[in-house]
């Protein structure tokens, strides 16, 4: 390939690029688009009264334990349990797996077994497991104590949650009365 030919290579990719420049800018002069001085839309929200919200989020809080105990049945309790079992051990003198064991859990101190390893947030969290505290943390692990490691997506049903509670409650040394 001789000098000559080269040139017109470069000359070409040259007169492309200022070609694709020109059009450029020749479309902007003809297609002059005004800029808004803010951008994007304003969009009409309804204030929601805080007192409404603030009244749902006690009322959540406030469950009738009572009422959700009586939901509850120790063999349905069992079933559900299954799904705990893959990572918890019930049976008395049972080892630690992928969570602490959770015999006589209820009414223990959280935190408390010595050869487990705790998250942070479950270490420092000075409560013990009572039926309202089971309750709220078996309905959603990760927002009733954020930051725990427990990757449980938790328990929706009510009838559920309260039949693990009484299967907790009854495989321990000595069962706290049910209200």
């Amino acid at each position: 390939m001789d000098s000559f030919e080269i040139n017109k290579i470069v000359a070409a990719v040259l007169m492309v690029a200022l070609l694709v420049i020109g059009i450029g800018k020749l479309s902007d002069i003809i297609f002059y688009v005004e800029k808004p001085e803010t951008p994007g839309y304003a969009v009409d929200v309804e204030q929601v009264s805080t007192a409404s919200s603030t009244t749902t989020a006690a009322a959540e809080e406030k469950v009738d334990i009572a009422a959700l105990m009586a939901m509850g049945d120790i063999a349905h309790g069992e079933k559900v349990f299954k799904k705990c079992a893959a990572c918890h051990s019930i049976a008395k003198g049972g080892k630690n797996n992928i969570g602490p064991a959770l015999y006589n859990v209820v009414g223990r101190k959280v935190g408390i077994i010595e050869d487990y390893k705790y998250s942070k947030s479950l270490a420092s969290y000075d409560k013990e497991w009572t039926l309202e505290e089971l309750n709220g943390y078996l309905t959603k692990p990760a927002k009733w104590i954020k930051g725990t490691k427990m990757a449980f997506a938790g328990l929706r049903k009510e009838k559920d949650r309260a039949s693990v509670i009484k299967y907790l409650n009854e495989n321990s040394d000595s069962p706290i009365p049910l209200p």
